[in-house]
């Protein structure tokens, strides 16, 4: 096996690419790359009635919006039954495993008799030393491999450490099926030997497998790769994560406004950790991240602290680099229709003009997108519950008081803007807010917006008085 770092993340086709699998392909990416290894990608797509095309490809798009990219062509598992038939036949010939006989029925009747004997339901090896002479006519047999008897099978693993199996619980378990088709258990074990893999990370559901493969690679005489099974994901009541938690599709997040590089700083948070650390770059997690300082406990997923993170990282985004995230991300975002139609290059001047106001007060891209649909709104504007309340017939005449100085100012501005309302409320004893919160109400339709002299210039002289113009007739 060469030094060099190989790792794979193996999903199933079955479904979206959901957020526990999106962490294990970020550790397995994270390793690869601060090892100067490579990451493969095999789809394990041999259960045929689940596995879909579209499953799929949103599993590749789900890693290719997350920036999690592989080496070489995705492998599909499915593809490659020839080779794991020839494994299993080849280890029936080197006598490591044998073709089993018996019907479902009998199988049933074995595992209904250790159970009434309080034995654990394991196959009996009833073919395992019987000659091959001895087989049925034109029945098609299963290869079962020929598990030790006794002693144990060790996993030396990065993060649980030394785990021991009794070899007596492990039984003869089947590696070709009688239709010729390989069992999931024997197929892994043949792709990574085959795909040269040299660290398996993945969850630690799979601890107990690790067991049997050892017993496969074993039998061929093949090395072990390093196993490192992390934590599952639990919701933040501590119970495993489902779908009320945030066990969902990455897709989901995109639609929720979260930017890739806070998602996966905050799952690669989720049992690892550096230092004190909680913000990172994909620079930073690279450089410090190692699978031994992966914790053995599992992490609780908790929505506020994403959200948190979120807004911590669009603030520290360049504006344009922001402004380029959000356009991309628009046709995902629920609500960002109107800001989605209106696009042209006069808008996204004014988005990117807005965006120091508009990032300080949104946690996610759909925040973001509602605070900046004032930009694109139609006169005349309509007016949410809180602005209709606060445009009164006093707010009404304050604005109509606003107007004159407006007119008069040769440049616009937010300074040039601020200073005349500045002026206006000292002249007619208002205090600030009082003139600001009808302008804001007028301009977005709101009573929330980024700061209301930003508003103005952003939305320019022209826009902005005939905005007002509306509210006073």
């Amino acid at each position: 096996m060469s030094d060099k770092v190989v790792t794979r993340f193996a999903p199933s086709p079955t479904g979206f690419l959901h957020i526990g699998g999106a962490r294990t392909a970020l550790f397995n990416w994270l390793y690869a790359k601060h090892t100067g290894g490579t990451m493969l990608l095999r789809i394990e797509d041999t259960d045929r009635e689940r596995s879909t095309e579209a499953a799929t490809a949103a599993i590749l798009d789900g890693l290719s919006w997350l920036g999690l990219t592989w080496d070489g062509e995705p492998v599909s598992q499915f593809e490659r039954a020839q080779r794991h038939r020839e494994v299993a036949e080849e280890l029936v010939r080197l006598g490591k495993a044998y073709y089993a006989y018996e019907t479902p029925a009998e199988l049933e009747a074995m595992r209904e008799k250790a159970r009434a004997e309080g034995r654990p339901p394991r196959y009996d090896g009833h073919w395992r030393d019987r000659a091959p002479s001895e087989a049925p006519k034109g029945v098609p047999g299963a290869i079962r491999i020929k598990a030790p008897s006794d002693g144990e099978t060790v996993v030396r693993d990065l993060v649980q450490g030394e785990v021991r199996f009794p070899n007596k619980d492990l039984d003869d378990f089947i590696i070709l099926r009688s239709d010729g088709n390989p069992t999931y258990m024997h197929a892994v074990v043949v792709d990574d030997h085959d795909m040269g893999v040299t660290h398996i990370i993945r969850g630690d559901d799979h601890l107990t497998n690790a067991a049997r493969q050892t017993v496969i690679y074993d039998a061929m005489g093949w090395q072990v790769p390093q196993m490192a099974h992390i934590p599952l994901i639990h919701g933040a009541d501590g119970a495993k994560l489902s779908k009320r938690h945030g066990a969902l599709g990455v897709e989901a997040y995109r639609a929720m406004g979260y930017l890739p590089q806070a998602l996966l700083n905050y799952l690669a948070r989720l049992g690892w950790s550096h230092g004190d650390d909680e913000v990172m770059s994909i620079a930073d997690m690279i450089a410090w991240f190692d699978i031994v300082d992966v914790n053995k406990g599992a992490a609780r997923f908790d929505f506020q602290k994403l959200e948190a993170l979120n807004g911590i990282h669009m603030r520290s985004m360049d504006d344009s680099a922001l402004l380029k995230i959000l356009l991309q991300t628009l046709p995902y975002l629920p609500g960002a229709e109107p800001l989605a139609a209106r696009l042209d290059e006069r808008t996204r001047a004014q988005l990117l003009q807005a965006m120091p106001g508009l990032k300080e007060r949104a946690k996610t891209l759909v925040e973001l997108a509602d605070s900046a649909t004032f930009i694109v709104a139609e006169r005349p504007l309509h007016l949410d519950e809180k602005a209709t309340a606060i445009l009164d017939a006093d707010a009404r005449a304050v604005l109509k008081g606003i107007l004159a100085p407006f007119k008069a100012l040769e440049e616009w501005s937010a300074a040039s803007t601020e200073a005349a309302v500045r002026v206006y409320a000292e002249n007619t004893g208002l205090k600030l807010g009082k003139v600001a919160q009808p302008l804001r109400a007028a301009l977005t339709g709101r009573s929330t917006s980024p700061g209301v002299f930003d508003v103005l210039a952003v939305l320019g002289r022209k826009e902005s008085l005939a905005r007002i113009e509306d509210q006073i007739d």
